[in-house]
């Protein structure tokens, strides 16, 4: 009797053992969710390489197409996708998408934010207002009379993605986006950066927003910084070391 005993709690022991490991581990995971929000110029297609990598590392990757017709109706479509994931998410936002993320990043199930190449603004700023603080080398980015940007197509390769391919560039170039300018003059409310752990890519060759802003940016908000020799497109000239940064976030979140 006394040997089944010992076997028994043996047993117990082995099973409380197994639950404690179950539920390190399971504290342990990182954030499986990702959602990819893109910037000025640009629409959700561009983040394909990246999410190619996400994916095959086993993350569930969304993109948001933000229509760009305003700052409000962007982050209400990021957030629209943020609400559909199955639980906490890492919020990627490449330029101005970068802005759009300060806001949508307030939502309770994002985990973490990542910048890349991109704006972090704090409450009552605009992009207008960091540009004026510290001017990109580019003078390319133009206004239609209905109130739109556009990136002179003769210039788009040189200032905003001169590391990709020339006919890659030029068809970006042909089919870019046209935001709405409203979006340029309009202030963060609430900046997520200052309650949520923050990452950021310095694109060191970046000729649309000043790479000294993105690193003062990026210090103003305690975001883990990582640099990259890159054009302002980085998650395009560079995927791999835009994905490694996700990840890092991924994992540091699903650790806390």
């Amino acid at each position: 009797m006394k040997t089944i005993n010992n076997i028994r709690r043996f047993a117990a022991a082995l099973a409380i053992g197994a639950g404690a490991f179950a539920t390190q581990f399971a504290e342990a995971a990182p954030v499986k969710n990702i959602v990819l929000v893109h910037g000025y110029f640009a629409d959700g297609s561009g983040w394909q390489a990246v999410s190619k990598i996400l994916a095959r590392d086993g993350y569930n990757v969304s993109v948001v197409q933000e229509p760009e017709t305003s700052f409000k109706e962007d982050v209400a479509a990021t957030t629209r996708i943020v609400d559909a994931q199955d639980g906490p998410a890492i919020l990627v936002g490449h330029s101005y998408g970068g802005a759009v993320i300060t806001e949508a990043g307030n939502n309770a199930r994002v985990a973490g934010l990542v910048y890349i190449a991109a704006f972090e603004p704090d409450a009552g700023e605009s992009l207008k207002d960091l540009t004026t603080k510290m001017p990109a080398a580019t003078k390319a980015i133009k206004a239609t009379d209905d109130g739109h940007l556009y990136f002179d197509a003769e210039h788009f390769r040189a200032d905003f993605a001169a590391d990709v391919p020339a006919a890659e560039a030029a068809f970006m170039a042909s089919s870019q986006v046209m935001p709405a300018h409203e979006s340029f003059t309009a202030p963060v409310s609430q900046p997520a950066w200052k309650t949520k752990p923050s990452w950021a890519v310095v694109a060191t060759q970046d000729r649309t927003v000043n790479p000294d802003l993105e690193r003062w940016m990026a210090g103003r908000a305690k975001s883990t910084v990582v640099e990259v020799p890159s054009s302002h497109v980085a998650y395009l000239s560079h995927p791999a070391e835009v994905a490694r940064v996700i990840e890092r976030a991924a994992t540091a979140t699903g650790s806390r």
